[in-house]
């Protein structure tokens, strides 16, 4: 399967502002300076929901393709999701553990494990721990696990839904299932699908877009440069500033769905030849999974450095931020770098005889 392009680098950027989303708070937790006082700061949870609008633009179109050639098989899917997902996933989850319950207090850092171990290894390992997280708070390196398990969540849905319906009729089920989901998502009486983020709309959406391209609906958002250029625009607009945020949180998501979508589309379909070709971000981009699972485990090392230096007062508060920022940017990277090269890279070779 063809590889799109500029989604690599988006994946990275995406990833970057998820950083700059959690590092004011746990410095305002931990009594550091911090600057959340930019939009920007405060769009970490659109990034996640963009990262699901791609994932499902990629994960429906891979299979829709399949179908079109009548070869897509559930195993094969399943095995190829569970050798990209579920290995780092599942170190996470055991360090994660590991650091609230032992390596805390080793250090004589207070933290309040509010569960049941049991309960939580269990929520975690099977796929709940969007759950697990708004049950609990069970700390940042946990916390962040939910888009992971909306993601698994999403793949043992839409695997055999995609497989049972009829080429022909896979457009008209997608966005029926979204509308209806949709709307019963935002129904008062259902805070619980609201409570857990089960915001699979989005990556039903996504999907929506995917096949429409294939099916060439979309040849007029390429007639002219404008089109894409004022998708980006409102994009930008959308992170940088309030302009693009509403009240009503029904209307707040269906914007930010369709915005998402086409911006998505234009990225990888725009028809100008305008491909980002940095071999860096790039590679940035093929680690992503690893900075967005890796970058509270970074976080964390660089603010109890941070606390223990502060007391000496060497750097004002702007080089403080600015060094907190720098470091876990850095910590981060190495380690996803790391974890890609030595550990990830092993179960992802394996993903070839699964094709």
């Amino acid at each position: 399967m063809d590889r799109l392009p500029n989604l690599d680098p988006l994946r990275f950027f995406l990833a970057s502002l998820v950083i700059c989303f959690h590092t004011p708070q746990l410095c305002r937790n931990q009594g550091l300076p911090y600057f959340l006082d930019a939009p920007i700061f405060n769009r970490g949870t659109e990034a996640v929901y963009m990262f699901f609008v791609l994932s499902g633009f990629l994960i429906i179109r891979l299979i829709y393709r399949y179908k079109q050639r009548d070869d897509f098989s559930i195993r094969k899917f399943y095995i190829r999701r569970i050798l990209r997902i579920f290995p780092l996933y599942y170190l996470i989850v055991a360090f994660g553990f590991l650091f609230y319950w032992l390596i805390l207090p080793a250090l004589h850092i207070p933290f309040e494990n509010n569960y049941n171990l049991g309960e939580g290894v269990l929520l975690a390992t099977f796929f709940l721990p969007n759950v697990f997280s708004k049950l609990y708070m069970p700390g940042g390196i946990l916390e962040v696990l939910w888009s992971i398990g909306i993601e698994e969540q999403f793949y043992i849905i839409i695997a055999p839904l995609l497989y049972m319906i009829r080429k022909h009729k896979i457009v008209m089920i997608l966005v029926l299932l979204t509308v209806v989901y949709f709307i019963v998502y935002h129904l008062d009486g259902l805070e619980v699908l609201r409570r857990y983020k089960f915001v699979y709309f989005f990556l039903f959406s996504g999907g929506i877009i995917a096949i429409l391209e294939e099916k060439k609906y979309l040849e007029f958002l390429k007639r002219h440069w404008i089109i894409p250029l004022c998708i980006v625009v409102a994009t930008l607009l959308y992170f940088v500033t309030d302009i693009v945020q509403f009240e009503q949180l029904w209307l707040s998501n269906l914007t930010t769905m369709i915005l998402f979508g086409l911006f998505i589309h234009s990225l990888a379909h725009n028809n100008f030849g305008r491909t980002i070709n940095n071999r860096l971000l790039n590679h940035l981009g093929h680690i992503s999974y690893g900075i967005y699972m890796f970058h509270v485990i970074a976080l964390n090392v660089v603010v109890f450095f941070m606390l223990k230096i502060q007391k000496h007062e060497i750097f004002n508060t702007t080089i403080t931020i600015l060094l907190i920022y720098i470091l876990t940017f850095a910590l981060t990277i190495l380690l996803a770098h790391l974890s890609y090269k030595y550990f990830e890279s092993y179960f992802l070779k394996l993903k070839t005889k699964f094709r």
